[in-house]
């Protein structure tokens, strides 16, 4: 079995240099790096991942907290993650927090005793304040669709305020004034922070918010149903409803076909995060565009430039705007 002395030898550089080609380290050039993968492979040379760790105190896996497992939103911020660390050699250890604080923690003691180099977080029961603690600590953490104070450079987000002023302003500016509101569970800063913009375009057109205008519901697609419900109970005749995510305006769609809406004519919907599903509803659903992709990209960047010193090949950008998707669901009035 050919040894690292052998690459050395066969490749002429020294046993450091090896060493950094295996653990991928920017810091050698391409000439450099390609004569000493020629040595390996003539050689048949398999490194030892558990010595290349111990050597370099790298395990190159990167621990990912995700709220769930399921869903295209989630889906599509894990695919993100583990594509641009794996095209760089790097490994991903995926764990659910399940929005709940003891199993968020839990999932970050997990991903912390599995010795990941970095974490990266979509995290939404723990505090801030844990959170600071966690950023102080040995281990780089950044965090994903979250605005932390103090934090500025470790969080990656959507301007959640934004998107739900500019998806409510969607409606008005097409002549809706009666329009309801379908929000996410308002202890989540994304929710809350959608339903403030919400009420902020409401304020701006002159329309009076009413309580009994919202249904908070818990994004999932089946309390868009419900709340699609609720709301002809207790704010009957609205022309428009926004709903805080994809998921939720989907069984809004459902109910209000089955109450005899024809949509966009008699009911305009209009949904937030723009997953892959939405263009694919008939009608093809009106949302807000939730750049969870370029996130994820931009996380994964961060930790290659940040931990394994690969150079980012974009700009690393930390707040992103959101955009009206405009389809088919939106009506004039």
């Amino acid at each position: 079995m050919a040894t690292i002395y052998q690459v050395s030898e066969a490749a002429g550089v020294s046993l450091a240099t090896v060493s950094r080609v295996m653990n991928g380290n920017a810091k050698v050039s391409e000439r450099t790096r390609k004569k000493v993968e020629d040595a390996m492979a003539s050689l048949g040379y398999q490194p030892n991942a558990i010595a290349q760790s111990l050597a370099s105190n790298r395990t190159n896996s990167v621990g990912l907290l995700v709220s769930e497992l399921h869903g295209s939103y989630f889906g599509d911020l894990m695919s993100t993650v583990e594509h641009v660390l794996k095209q760089n050699g790097k490994h991903v250890i995926i764990t659910a927090g399940h929005v709940d604080e003891k199993r968020e923690h839990e999932a970050i003691e997990f991903l912390k005793s599995r010795r990941c180099d970095a974490l990266i977080l979509h995290a939404e029961a723990v505090s801030d304040e844990y959170l600071k603690t966690l950023v102080d600590s040995k281990i780089p953490v950044v965090v994903i669709n979250r605005k932390v104070e103090e934090l500025d450079e470790n969080c990656f987000v959507v301007d959640n305020e934004r998107g739900g002023y500019m998806a409510t302003k969607a409606a008005i500016d097409a002549g809706h004034k009666k329009i309801a509101y379908i929000s996410g569970p308002l202890f989540k800063k994304d929710a809350s922070d959608r339903l403030a913009g919400h009420k902020r375009a409401l304020q701006e057109a002159g329309v009076t918010f009413r309580e009994n205008s919202v249904f908070e519901g818990d994004f999932h697609e089946s309390s868009g149903q419900e709340g699609m419900q609720h709301l002809q109970r207790t704010f009957s005749d609205f022309t428009a409803l926004v709903c805080a995510n994809d998921e939720m305006a989907s069984g809004a769609m459902t109910a209000a076909r089955e109450a005899g809406f024809d949509i966009p004519s008699q009911l305009s919907i209009i949904g937030f995060d723009n997953v892959l599903f939405s263009r694919y509803l008939y009608p093809k659903l009106t949302t807000i565009n939730n750049p969870i992709h370029a996130m994820g990209e931009m996380a994964a960047y961060w930790v290659l430039q940040h931990v394994y010193d690969i150079k980012s090949p974009i700009p690393i950008e930390h707040l992103f705007e959101p955009e009206v998707v405009n389809r088919d669901t939106l009506g004039k009035l």
